[in-house]
């Protein structure tokens, strides 16, 4: 039971990482634009398949991340072009851009669908045999989705706090109006949120996609516990976030043996009521 039990961690330390990645990128949304984009994990998706996709023609794995990235950062921008500014300038409210960020989420799970088929599809990679750590059995791949976590969650560390664009960003956060008028330009750190964010959420996903199948609902089923993790780690916090990650993808793991895979969601919801009964602003502090 005890090997079994730190399989279990292991597992949610790995799906841990990848909602931290894709937490990030919600929290930024939030806080900068105070957007709730529920087409966030279909973004995920979206990041996963272009992946699949530029590696099933033969490019290295970590070079389809990089390409599909790019990809996913730029289908972001399309969507502030064409739907988010326009709501902005135009002042609409948060139950307006909640329903159109779900049929922005409807729009891209049916394209991928459309466009792909709703079967799994795995990459195009050599069979790797599982690591013996003391006793435990782990995946190559789950190493490498935490090794990968861990370095984009220092560069951007590395970003808000040491950049130009960093502290632009924390200054439009916590005063979007007051930021104006301070002569920081809203319209670039508006289109660097949108990079950060799509980076990391496309990041994520592909690196969901090495420790399952590619599949269409994929993102999908991981949107409750994204907004878990940003409401528990304070929202707009991107810190808060990742913590706040780490312990639903631990805790959603550990509870398996005793609910079953299927009511991971529920667990994840339930952390997220416990915690706001206590701590009504969640873990830390709101906003960058």
């Amino acid at each position: 039971m005890d090997t079994q039990f730190a399989q279990l961690i292991v597992n949610g330390i790995a799906v841990g990482s990848i909602i931290a990645l894709a937490a990030v990128g919600l929290t930024l949304t939030y806080g900068i634009l105070r957007l709730s984009n529920f087409a966030h994990g279909d973004f995920l998706t979206l990041g996963a398949y272009l992946t699949w996709l530029i590696n099933t023609i033969g490019v290295n794995i970590w070079l389809s991340m990089i390409l599909a990235a790019g990809g996913t950062v730029a289908a972001m921008l399309l969507s502030e072009k064409l739907l988010w500014s326009k709501m902005r300038s135009i002042r609409a409210t948060s139950t307006t851009l909640i329903i159109i960020s779900i049929g922005l989420a409807l729009f891209l799970r049916n394209g991928i669908i459309f466009i792909w088929g709703g079967k799994n599809q795995n990459y195009n990679l050599p069979v790797t045999p599982a690591l013996d750590i003391a006793g435990l059995k782990v995946p190559q791949n789950q190493l490498l989705v935490l090794g990968l976590a861990v370095l984009a969650i220092l560069a951007l560390h590395y970003l808000l706090q040491n950049t130009k664009i960093g502290k632009a960003m924390r200054a439009v956060a916590d005063d979007l109006d007051l930021a104006r008028v301070s002569g920081i330009n809203v319209d670039r750190v508006i289109l660097w949120t949108w990079v950060i964010a799509g980076s990391l959420t496309s990041l994520g996903g592909s690196m969901y996609g090495l420790i399952t199948a590619v599949r269409p609902n994929m993102g999908w089923f991981l949107i409750l516990p994204l907004f878990a993790s940003v409401i528990l780690g304070g929202i707009g916090n991107p810190y808060g976030a990742i913590a706040a990650a780490f312990i639903i993808g631990i805790v959603q793991e550990i509870s398996t043996p005793w609910l079953g895979s299927q009511y991971k969601q529920g667990v994840a919801l339930l952390i997220m009521i416990l915690v706001l009964l206590i701590r009504p602003k969640g873990l830390f502090k709101g906003t960058i």
